[in-house]
């Protein structure tokens, strides 16, 4: 009874919020009007007010300061000046500052977004929902973003060519520039209107002020712009660009006697080409064959003991770019139907049998081409279609007798995804949808996966009231197809689990030859306006779903309902510029109505006077049910858990800025705990030069962590043990400015876990409260270890009964980048790459300094080298 009357908490809260939130008026919306000139009498793009064309139209100003006293005058006023003729868009800016020695010139690579600098943002299809992003730095660098979502996404992978400069002079900093209409979409009304604003960041007060003001916590961002005015005979432009490339490559490593695959060195050269082509000027094709990604980072070091697939972001060019069009998520931060790295995975098979002596197996499928057709129409259609299709992939083999061979490791695939959303009422309301395919083409050895794999979804979200509340929903319909045994496989998966011994809803099918399932969310709630915001809502995933051919799902078989409340202080006081107070909860259950989970937690931010800042947050887990822990076993009860983080950190616009964190996690009888400290430093010695520096430690031990099945008298015994598991890790990142369009940047990462097991116990009551009940504890006379063998003799009759291996683990990595980037013309760069990386296993038993010492100090990394060259033709 107690639980129901915690769960309806939320619905009170809510209730009583909804009459708490205090109102302000909405500015009124300001208006520019431009006007054309020539091409012959444009401006030259020089960071000077000294051309004759600027003098034909009127100085905009009236910046009103939105950060941190909104509403205010800010420090220093902006004005700017908009041109065009028929093939670009002007933009001059005067940035007043009364100590222009004092203007902050930081260099950084693109989209850094350092020091002062001021921005343009053109919501060109006037949709009230996208818009296109120009920001230049005062030292010049140029940052630009795709905007969608009203401005809940910021897409800085959009590079487009555009052409800016900038000056400084007595009265302070000037910007101009010079936006190719190609780079904008637009729809061919003799005369246009688009939606306009402009940021200016005065660095020294880190103050933001607008040319068009906007409410704190306004339901949008994009929504809430001014109006440009003025365009007339604009004709839209169709992009064309194709950027070819070519690269050489050299792998070094450690030779490997008797090894034919590992002799000490490889080289390869190859090359590719990339594509813009504009269908129209709402819709652009994007192509890409045989793309390669080599100066991309590597991804982070991480270890799973859970047994569950560990995300990692995509960053990829070809797949960020525009991502937000085929975005899909339902029902979590990470659940979604397109999951892009999917695409290029490693290969899923394995080329070891009982005979093999070597195998060479490639580290990626090759993406042999792809294809992304993407754009928003004047009429409120959003259309996304990716294709792409990877190449057979094989390993080749040497058996015990020398002879070679060659074994598939993956399929021929094609990966299909198709993305639409239709705007209406006024662009306040969308409804959309999705579909995604992958086809295999299976060989004997792969029967193991899906012949074939398709979602789908319908999605749609409806504001009113100036779009403070919105409703929103999902739902989602897979299906996939295989042999009986790929089928099986998928059913017994960590994602399913449907052999669990104790669930009366699902059980293993092994004749069949498909799942279907389904999933979805709903949510309403006040997102904007005034200083509350809250939402309620809930989501699904049946049992049977399953999208991780091409998406990513990390369990099915869970509802969720979920209530987040936030209270914002916005306008300034003698110790704070803002912060903000939240109280969020969920409870989750299964298709089978076992209440899971239910969570409470508080949390929220303060930004100091002087830009310090602190976050901090606290969270109560009375009830923790897990079906996955025993993999298959029968439902499993932690500990209740309560636990609690603070991170502060010093103004980041100082030359030397630090972050320090610390997450604390405490379960009732020392189930298990959480300890983890962070400390980062950055430092910026020259405004060329800045280094950053992040440690992470990490102590989490438990005392039922899961280890292995075994047989015991024809019942299924679950072994757990007490392990000791400790990660370091440390991350170093120094990025050098020579100009612009030309940096140096080193990313190096080691990363260390280790995990060493005692006390081993075996399931006793998996659902009892006490945990002494829930397990039993081996005797010292009933358990041995032989090796790295445990032998157990649990009915002490002389007999080993069953066996497991030693489960102890040291896993350690060092990855390292040196990137050499150059942007000799606008959209064509040279990039030099050194990539280092050492990944093994180490010794336990030791310690981190012997880890350190032995298994990365004394190995030798595998290094390569690689030059790529782009260049890109705008035709």
């Amino acid at each position: 009874m107690k639980s129901n009357q915690l769960f309806l908490l939320p619905f009170f809260f809510l209730g009583f919020l909804s009459i708490q939130s205090q109102e302000s008026e909405k500015p009124d919306k300001k208006t520019y009007t431009t006007t054309a000139v020539a091409h012959e009498n444009a401006p030259v793009i020089d960071g000077l007010l000294n051309d004759a064309a600027w003098e034909t139209v009127e100085w905009s100003s009236g910046y009103v300061e939105n950060q941190p006293d909104n509403g205010t005058d800010p420090t220093e006023q902006t004005k700017f000046k908009i041109l065009y003729d028929d093939k670009n868009l002007y933009v001059v800016f005067r940035c007043y500052d009364s100590e222009p020695d004092k203007i902050v010139k930081r260099l950084s690579r693109r989209d850094g977004f350092e020091g002062d600098w001021v921005e343009i943002n053109i919501d060109s299809y006037n949709d009230d929902r996208t818009g296109f992003s120009f920001t230049l730095t005062a030292a010049g660098v140029k940052g630009d973003e795709f905007i969608s979502n009203n401005g809940n996404n910021w897409d800085s992978s959009w590079n487009p060519i555009w052409y800016a400069k900038t000056s400084i002079d007595a009265e302070g900093w000037v910007a101009e520039m010079r936006i190719p209409l190609s780079q904008l979409r637009f729809g061919n009304e003799q005369e246009q209107v688009w939606g306009l604003q402009s940021t200016r960041r005065y660095f020294r007060n880190e103050e933001r002020s607008l040319w068009q003001p906007v409410l704190p916590n306004s339901p949008g961002w994009v929504s809430e712009f001014g109006e440009l005015r003025g365009l007339k005979g604009l004709k839209p432009q169709k992009q064309l660009e194709i950027q070819p490339y070519g690269l050489a490559q050299v792998d070094t490593y450690e030779k490997e006697p008797g090894n034919p695959f590992r002799d000490g060195s490889d080289s390869r050269f190859t090359a590719g080409l990339d594509a813009k082509i504009g269908i129209t000027n709402d819709l652009t094709l994007d192509v890409t064959i045989n793309p390669d990604f080599g100066q991309v980072d590597a991804d982070p070091g991480a270890i799973a003991l859970d047994g569950f697939e560990i995300f990692f972001q995509e960053r990829r060019p070809f797949f960020v770019e525009n991502k937000n069009i085929f975005d899909y998520s339902f029902a979590g931060n990470q659940d979604n139907l397109f999951f892009s790295r999917r695409i290029g995975r490693s290969p899923q098979g394995s080329a070891f049998g009982p005979t093999t002596a070597y195998v060479d197996s490639p580290d990626n499928s090759t993406i042999l081409g792809a294809a992304k057709f993407s754009g928003k129409t004047k009429d409120g259609w959003s259309v996304g279609v990716l294709e792409s299709v990877t190449a057979k992939e094989y390993a080749d083999v040497v058996d015990v007798n020398g002879d070679e061979s060659e074994v598939q490791v993956e399929p021929l695939t094609n990966y299909l995804v198709g993305r639409v959303q239709k705007d209406f009422n006024d662009r306040n309301s969308f409804i959309g949808g999705i579909f995604t395919a992958t086809n295999r083409s299976l060989e004997d050895n792969l029967m193991f996966l899906h012949d074939n794999a398709y979602s789908g979804g319908l999605d749609f979200k409806h504001n009113w009231q100036e779009r403070k509340y919105y409703v929103e929903g999902s739902a989602v319909l897979s299906q996939v197809n295989g042999s009986e045994a790929a089928i099986t496989r998928t059913q017994r998966s960590i994602v399913h689990l449907f052999q669990r011994e104790d669930a009366g809803h699902v059980s293993v099918d092994e004749t069949k030859t498909s799942l279907t399932g389904t999933g979805g969310r709903f949510e309403i709630g006040r997102g904007g306006g005034g200083n509350w915001q809250y939402n309620l809502g809930g989501n699904w995933r049946s049992p049977e779903l399953e999208l991780n051919d091409l998406g990513f799902l990390r369990q099915a078989d869970e509802i969720r309902q979920y209530a987040n409340v936030r209270r914002f202080w916005n306008k300034p006081t003698s110790w704070f510029r803002r912060a903000r107070l939240g109280f969020n909860q969920f409870s989750s259950y299964d298709f089978e109505g076992n209440f899971n989970r239910i969570q409470y937690e508080i949390n929220g931010n303060v930004n100091y006077i002087n830009n310090w800042w602190t976050d901090f947050g606290a969270a109560h887990k009375p009830r923790i049910f897990v079906n996955t822990t025993l993999r298959g076993g029968p439902r499993w009860r932690y500990s209740d858990e309560n636990f609690w983080y603070l991170f502060s950190g010093t103004d980041e616009r100082k030359k030397l800025s630090m972050v320090v964190g610390y997450v604390n996690s405490r379960a009732s009888q020392d189930n298990f705990s959480l300890d983890r400290y962070e400390i980062s430093f950055r430092y910026q010695p020259l405004n060329a030069l800045s280094l950053s520096l992040l440690a992470e430690y990490e102590q989490n031990p438990s005392k039922t962590q899961y280890v292995s099945q075994q047989n015991f008298n024809g019942t299924t015994r679950y072994i757990m043990g007490a392990i000791d598991q400790e990660t370091l890790s440390t991350t170093l990142r120094i990025n050098y400015t020579i100009n612009p369009n030309l940096s140096v940047q080193y990313y190096g990462q080691p990363f260390i876990f280790r995990g060493r097991f005692s006390d081993f116990n075996y399931v006793n009551n998996p659902i009892a409260e006490d945990l002494n009940e829930r397990v039993t504890l081996y005797g010292a006379n009933q358990i041995a270890l032989d090796g790295n063998t445990y032998h157990v003799d649990e009915d002490l009759d002389g007999i080993t009964d069953y066996s497991f291996g030693k489960p102890d683990l040291a896993f350690v990595q060092y990855r390292s980048n040196l990137v050499v980037r150059w942007e000799y013309i606008p959209g064509s760069e040279i990039f030099l790459v050194w990539s280092q990386g050492i990944t093994g296993l180490g010794e336990a038993s030791n310690d981190f300094d012997t880890i350190i010492d032995n298994q990365l100090l004394s190995e030798r990394p595998q290094n390569t080298f690689l030059i790529k060259a782009t260049y890109r033709f705008v035709l």
